[in-house]
């Protein structure tokens, strides 16, 4: 399991939203608790002394100003609180450093988003206690978060320069666990552009295993539950283990030290990239990604060396009659390649199961499995567009 990206299950609690209201003037904005950025502003020259006069915890408490009370409004993130107070929504923009080669927001940014908008959740519900995603009983009893599964689904990828509108909310999983959704938006036309779910579990810092949830964090958390799913899940089918004998295998993976988080540990999103490279380019030239699930078994961190191995599903491979159309007589190879056509008939599988392991002298050790589906890109911008 991966304690990386804690903010995604940890802000169980804080993942409910509350509507607010407010004038446009400046004093009646509530920022963090102080009644106006005015009142912020000046909150912050009470306590302008050096730095050198507080220890560096409190220095960087005072930095991150987080939050003691729940927060309806945050005009920094462009976050706000909705449905009585049990959902995150959060306004953001497609960077021109988070799209690639097609002008589209690449998986890495919709992951990054997801991540993000959960742990800003969390900071505005009021129990974010050491700025990690960890609500403050969660700290008394030495506990994080984990995922052990998720699954997300993207109908269409953002542009370059789209507002779009991110809602996350919490809900119960099991008896001690959590579970996480999101919904992605456009701002302009509301249409979704991706869904997401995702299942957390405690685990005790020290010991590394498992937790039950004490009566104090489900307390905290418990009151930010809601029913509502953004993906509607059938009975969940384990993800089969491949071995070396895939077809894909990239091995003697380093992690490097701009891959670890805040604890250490191999980020979410470079899991999700070791895996995507496997596939060869020609496929991703023409494909994009529809689907991914990933089940979580164990950390990584900075001294191991990874294997990512990939087996395609032949199963999923486009039969002959898809080149049949119109009046049912088939195309030469040779004319669909002059019209441009060819790529669009391919014969690449559209899923693929993937696995990521930790390479050892007596056994190898899983990081994590992963199931991915693909579709045809409708379209492609040209280099000069």
């Amino acid at each position: 399991m991966a304690s990386i990206s804690r903010a995604l299950h940890c802000p169980a609690k804080c993942c409910s939203v509350k509507e607010s209201g407010g004038s446009n003037k400046k004093s009646s904005v509530a920022v963090n608790g102080s009644g106006s950025l005015h009142g912020l502003k000046a909150a912050a020259a009470e306590v302008a002394y050096p730095l050198s006069a507080v220890t560096d915890k409190n220095a960087a408490i005072a930095r991150q100003n987080i939050p003691r009370e729940k927060q309806l409004v945050d005009p920094f993130r462009q976050g706000v609180i909705i449905d009585g107070g049990v959902r995150y929504r959060q306004t953001v923009v497609i960077r021109s450093y988070e799209i690639g080669p097609d002008k589209t927001a690449t998986l890495e940014t919709i992951l990054n988003l997801l991540q993000e908008t959960a742990l800003n959740h969390v900071w505005m519900s009021g129990l974010l206690g050491d700025g990690f995603g960890a609500t403050h009983g969660m700290m008394r009893n030495d506990l994080i978060w984990v995922v052990t599964r998720m699954h997300v689904l993207v109908d269409e990828y953002p542009i370059w320069g789209e507002v779009v509108e991110i809602d996350t909310w919490v809900g119960a999983s099991g008896k001690n666990g959590m579970r996480r959704d999101w919904l992605i938006r456009s701002r302009l036309t509301e249409r979704v552009f991706c869904r997401a779910t995702s299942t957390w579990a405690m685990m005790n810092q020290e010991t590394r295993r498992l937790s039950k949830m004490p009566e104090e964090v489900r307390d905290e958390i418990s009151p930010w539950f809601i029913e509502t799913r953004a993906v509607q899940e059938e009975a969940l089918k384990k993800i089969d283990k491949l071995d070396d004998n895939a077809k894909y295998v990239n091995s003697d993976l380093k992690p490097k030290w701009s891959d670890l988080d805040m604890n250490h540990h191999v980020n979410n999103v470079k899991y999700v990239r070791w895996m995507l490279e496997t596939i060869p380019d020609q496929f991703m030239e023409n494909h994009q990604l529809s689907s991914i699930i990933l089940e979580y078994r164990r950390e990584c961190d900075s001294s191991d060396t990874v294997q990512s191995i990939c087996e395609p599903d032949e199963e999923s491979i486009p039969r002959d009659n898809n080149i049949r159309f119109l009046t049912g007589f088939s195309l030469a190879p040779e004319f669909l390649d002059g019209s441009g056509l060819l790529g669009t008939f391919d014969k690449w599988p559209t899923r693929y199961t993937h696995l990521l392991q930790v390479k050892g002298e007596k056994k190898d050790k899983e990081i994590v499995r992963g199931k991915t589906s693909w579709k045809k890109k409708m379209f492609k911008f040209s280099n000069c567009d």
